[in-house]
């Protein structure tokens, strides 16, 4: 009987072919964010549950999958059915992002870090999340953070680097939206919204660009409809400007769609980032957008997101979060994070093959230790070519080696040669372009 092999739902494997090019990815990533001064760490895949569950995820923490404690015995088991509460019978999770990760990092090795700290974290996470394209229950982030840079240098670097990595992947056409919780919390307040409603209004502010003005402010009207017709009104005047990719970043434009009374500090703020954010690559803009939310409810200022005009979703985002790592520390620390959403970028890139002038095929015969060739001469030759510096794989010769070259050009192998009786040594080979 024919058993299910596929990987769970929500997972994937990768053959050789797809994993080069991610791994090549990858590579670029890491070396552009290093030469930016990141510097890269590692964490455990798990962390403590209590941490996980601390209020820093957002409605992350709900999609964390959790992992029994160690040992359980048949009283454990019944307690926690007893409580309803099958989070009883764990103690761990699988990290669900990387910034809770980092800030418990930060916590517990800060004596040994400069004042600021330029983080890389490139790694898988999990969620339990319904798997439906472009999201996947294990799929990798590429984060960059600055810790301990409380002025706007920190946002500077974050969108420059992460621009840096945009243009060197070749994924042009990028909007970078910009927008800061200060304002958004006064946009709330101008119409009118109790701020025990604020949760529940950025919620629904940002599903416009799925269910529109009409949608925003039917949701919201059910609680308090004069507040919601405010902001439908103010959403009227600020979606034209969103449906040719956003506000110029300038006092006079970002002022032209925002109520009176919001802010001022955080309009100047945006300003100044926009003067600071002038070299950019060309393929990538910065936008104000006043409906940007962002969902983690741990961000404290600005807040930004890597818009795509081939992506259903956002490819990236990140903002100011000061108040994570003081709950670890017991003191406040600034902190400002850009994550790159590496399923959806290498899906829109084409990666030149790094390997393919060094990467050589040597195809031989199929029987080997025969008067034709030794299997002693085929791996010296082989070692030759690999202390030379190259890339080499074996393939036996086939009535069709078509499908067999095929497959090699994909995994980045440039040439190939045929090794016979009268090869003796790297010298004598005959090597002939794959491409």
């Amino acid at each position: 009987m024919a058993r299910d092999v596929s990987p769970p739902r929500g997972m994937r494997d990768f053959l050789p072919a797809d994993k080069a090019k991610r791994e090549r990815a990858l590579r670029v990533i890491r070396d552009v964010y290093a030469s930016h001064g990141f510097e890269e760490i590692e964490t455990p895949v798990v962390e403590d549950f209590e941490r996980l569950h601390s209020g820093l995820g957002g409605d992350n923490e709900k999609l964390a999958f959790s992992v029994l404690k160690r040992g359980l015995d048949k009283e454990a088991l019944e307690a926690a059915a007893n409580s309803g509460d099958a989070h009883d019978l764990a103690d761990l999770g699988l990290r669900f992002d990387l910034t809770v990760p980092l800030a418990r990092f930060y916590a517990t090795h800060r004596a040994e870090l400069p004042s600021v700290f330029r983080a890389i974290q490139i790694a898988p996470v999990w969620r339990a999340e319904r798997p439906q394209k472009g999201r996947y229950r294990q799929f990798v982030q590429c984060d960059i953070d600055i810790i301990g840079e409380a002025g706007q240098l920190a946002e500077v670097e974050l969108i420059t680097a992460t621009s840096a990595v945009l243009s060197t992947l070749g994924l042009e056409g990028c909007t970078i939206r910009i927008n800061d919780r200060r304002i958004l919390a006064g946009i709330l307040d101008y119409c009118g919204f109790a701020p025990e409603r604020f949760g529940s209004a950025l919620i629904s502010i940002d599903k416009l660009d799925k269910i529109g003005t009409e949608g925003v402010v039917k949701e919201l009207s059910e609680t308090g409809p004069d507040a919601a017709a405010v902001l439908g009104g103010l959403l009227e005047r600020i979606e034209p400007h969103l449906a040719s990719g956003g506000v110029p970043m300038t006092t006079a434009d970002i002022l032209s769609v925002l109520p009176d009374g919001i802010d001022s500090d955080a309009v100047a703020d945006l300003e100044t980032l926009a003067k600071s954010l002038t070299e950019l690559p060309s393929g990538v803009e910065v936008r104000f957008d006043p409906t940007l939310v962002r969902g983690m409810g741990y961000y404290t200022g600005t807040i930004f997101e890597i818009a795509h005009p081939e992506s259903g979703s956002s490819v990236g985002g990140g903002g100011r979060y000061d108040g994570m790592i003081g709950r670890f520390l017991g003191q406040d620390v600034p902190a400002a994070g850009f994550s790159i959403g590496f399923e959806r970028i290498v899906d829109l890139i084409e990666v030149d093959g790094a390997y393919v002038s060094d990467s050589v095929v040597l195809v031989h015969d199929a029987v080997l230790d025969s008067a034709d060739l030794s299997l002693s001469t085929l791996i010296g030759i082989k070692s030759e070519l690999i202390a030379a510096g190259k890339r080499v794989r074996l393939e036996k010769r086939a009535k069709n080696l078509t499908p067999v070259l095929d497959r090699a050009r994909e995994a980045g192998f440039g040439s190939f040669a045929f090794v016979s009786a009268q090869t003796t040594s790297a010298k004598d080979l005959v090597f002939k372009d794959l491409a």
